[in-house]
């Protein structure tokens, strides 16, 4: 693939899937032989849930440790955004340049990294999630949306706040039996030019086609 390629992994809103679009684009990496890193700057979560972190995840889909994946004085624990969660446990929250600064993996085919919450939501101290994205400047980025009722707004409102990234767009949890969910796509594509995709061995050809700057 000559120099490594990087993808930002971002969300529409939090709870719409990004970290499990995530692991399934680095499973499906993995399978066609690509060494691909996981990072996931910075995270927050409840201690007393049952469900693994974000950076278990991602880092059982990479087969990395997950202190490659997020570094244990980055995670916060409290089901907060990061900077208030670090200032809910009398802790400083990483800034723009020190989350950046971080973002570095072992030599690879290609980088993901992992944002939390939607575009908007504070990631560090100073910066949000897109703007954290457009300092990574990536080969890639991937905007994760719910499928369902609203998609069109938060899809639309992400794609203005990420200028002047041009993301990947994947519809999660789509059903073609839900009319809705047809209806949404349609009129994205037919009213707003926005390309979706739906299946993940076509958005991974996509996202490696971008990564190669191919049209």
């Amino acid at each position: 693939m000559g120099e490594p390629a990087s993808v930002v992994v971002l969300g529409t809103a939090t709870e719409v899937g990004k970290t499990w679009v995530a692991s399934r684009m680095v499973t499906e990496l993995r399978r066609r032989g690509l060494e691909v890193a996981v990072r996931k700057p910075v995270q927050s979560y409840d201690p007393d849930s049952d469900e693994p972190t974000d950076s278990a995840v991602l880092a059982a889909a990479s087969g990395e440790p997950e202190s490659d994946v997020c570094a244990e004085q980055m995670r916060f624990e409290v089901p907060m955004a990061p900077p208030m969660a670090a200032e809910a446990l009398g802790r400083r929250a990483p800034s723009l340049e020190e989350l950046t600064a971080t973002m570095t993996s072992r030599r690879c085919d290609l980088t993901l990294v992992e944002t939390v919450g939607g575009v908007l939501s504070p990631i560090a101290a100073d910066a949000h999630s897109a703007a954290f994205a457009n300092s990574l400047q990536p080969t890639v980025a991937v905007l994760v949306a719910d499928a369902g009722l609203g998609v069109i707004d938060s899809v639309r409102k992400s794609m203005l706040a990420l200028s002047p990234l041009s993301p990947l767009v994947y519809l999660n949890r789509f059903d073609p039996n839900d009319e809705l969910h047809r209806l949404n796509r349609r009129w994205l594509s037919e009213r707003d030019r926005i390309e979706t995709w739906v299946d993940m061995d076509e958005f991974v050809d996509a996202v490696l086609v971008a990564s190669r700057g191919e049209p």
